[in-house]
Order: structure tokens, then C-alpha cells, then sequence
């Protein structure tokens, strides 16, 4: 089943739409799929992200969440954002509910639903800190939490790993891997923007790679790797190759 479709999606700059960013933009994603995209820089990954979202309008084309057209935020979708979004005036339970904040659930609800989520994140003890006493790695797991509490169907994340160091990103990218296949996490569909190839191939199920604005999609590639990924293997470092190569052509 197609959890999102994206069909022939274009966007401009401007009134006039003198400026095209996305051009004719189509791919699908599935239940139980991770799907990366990836292109050069400024070629409209985070907009077409946002399109996706029904965070922004696109100029043509529409999106499609399990066959239902996106004109707005629904909230079968979730985002994370590169830059954590978190409210500094909250404390880190408080921001987690944020994500609850259009639920019936009661207050002691919403308090148990959040709790759980922040130790599930690893975060037990931490529930009533503020985000400015946190480092960059356990503020996106609180962003996360946020974005997965009310149960979405389908997460976009828009270069989560960008502002992380190595070491706290590879800890993340196998706990937002395992949360597409553990069976207590509502999401069943994964999109990230990301420019870290070798990223897009540990994580993902397909690529799509865009071409350089105006963008078209040069070509979606299935990643057909056995998980955990070794980044060392032959195979892995040969999809990397063929990916590099297909966005310097």
C-alpha cells in the first residue's frame, strides 16, 4: 500500500512562477518503507518535504496520504526538523505533549503517554529538564518523542543527523530504524531529506535522487541490503558509489 504518493509535484518562487524549484516531482512510499532524498544543495528537498507535510502549497501536482489528497497537516503525518524545534520555556515532558496537544486523552493520560515515550528515547529522569540542559543528540530524541506521540502513520524528517556528531547520530539512525519495524510505534513510513549518501544507503529502503533546480527525480534506487548494514562491505561502499555518481552526472 502507498502510504504517500507524490504525483508530478511542482513548486515556484513568486507570484510570476518565473522561478521553478520542483519540476514534475513523482515517487511513491510504502507501509514498512524508508525512503531518503537526496540531491544537490538548494535543489528543493526541504520544500518538497514541507509539500509533503501540507506545510506548504505546492504550484502543481498534489500528495496523496493512504489514497486521501494532503492539502494541509493531517495527522496521520509527523515532522522533525533539522534544528529541534523544541520550546525553551518547557521542560522536556511538557514538549513531548505538545505533540498531544490536539488529543482527547485526559492530562494524566497525555503525562503517562509522554513519560513512556522519553524512556523508551532513553531519557527516563529527564522529563522535567529544560531542552538548554540538554546536548544536540538527546534533543532530537525529545523532538522525536513529540513527533511520534500522537500516533502518526508516516514521519518526514528533514536532515535530523545534520547537527549531531557522528557517534550520537549512529546511535540515533539504529533507534529511528528499529522504530519503523517495532510494533509499539504507530509509524509505518519513514521520509528523510538528507545530503549524507552514505547515510540515505544505511537507512533506506529506496532513494530518490533529484536533479539540480529546476528538480526532477533523475531516478528512485532501491537499496537491496541486508540490515544491520556493514558500511564497510563491498556491496554498501558500491551503492554509495552508484549514488554519488548518479547525483555528479
Amino acid at each position: 500500500m502507498d502510504m504517500i504518493r507524490v504525483e508530478d509535484v511542482s513548486f515556484y518562487y513568486g507570484t510570476d512562477r518565473r522561478f521553478k524549484i520542483l519540476d514534475g516531482v513523482s515517487f511513491s512510499a510504502k507501509s514498512s518503507e524508508f525512503v531518503s532524498i537526496i540531491g544537490p544543495s538548494g535543489c528543493g528537498k526541504s520544500t518538497l518535504l514541507r509539500i509533503i507535510a501540507g506545510l506548504v502549497r505546492a504550484g502543481g501536482g498534489r500528495v496523496m496520504c493512504m489514497n486521501r489528497e494532503v492539502r494541509r497537516t493531517v495527522p496521520e503525518i509527523s515532522f522533525v526538523f533539522q534544528d529541534f524545534a523544541l520550546l525553551p520555556w518547557l521542560t522536556n515532558i511538557d514538549n513531548v505533549k505538545v505533540g498531544l496537544s490536539l488529543s482527547r486523552m485526559g492530562d494524566d493520560e497525555k503525562d503517562k503517554r509522554a513519560s513512556e515515550l522519553l524512556d523508551q528515547f532513553g531519557l527516563s529522569g529527564f522529563e522535567e529538564a529544560y531542552p538548554n540542559t540538554l546536548s544536540g543528540g538527546m534533543k532530537q530524541r525529545v523532538a522525536i518523542a513529540r513527533a511520534i506521540a500522537s500516533d502518526p502513520k508516516v514521519l518526514l524528517m528533514d536532515e535530523p543527523f545534520s547537527a549531531l556528531d557522528e557517534l550520537t547520530a549512529n546511535t540515533l539512525r539504529r533507534d529511528v530504524r528499529y522504530m519503523l519495524k517495532s510494533k509499539d510505534i504507530s509509524v509505518d513510513c519513514v521520509i528523510m531529506v538528507t545530503h549524507n549518501v552514505e547515510e540515505a544507503v544505511e537507512l533506506s529502503d529506496k532513494i530518490v535522487v533529484l536533479s539540480n533546480k529546476p528538480s526532477r527525480v533523475k531516478e528512485v534506487k532501491p537499496v537491496n541490503l541486508p540490515a544491520p548494514r556493514d558500511k564497510h562491505s563491498k556491496r554498501f561502499l558500491s551503492q554509495v558509489d552508484e549514488i554519488y555518481e548518479e547525483l555528479t552526472q
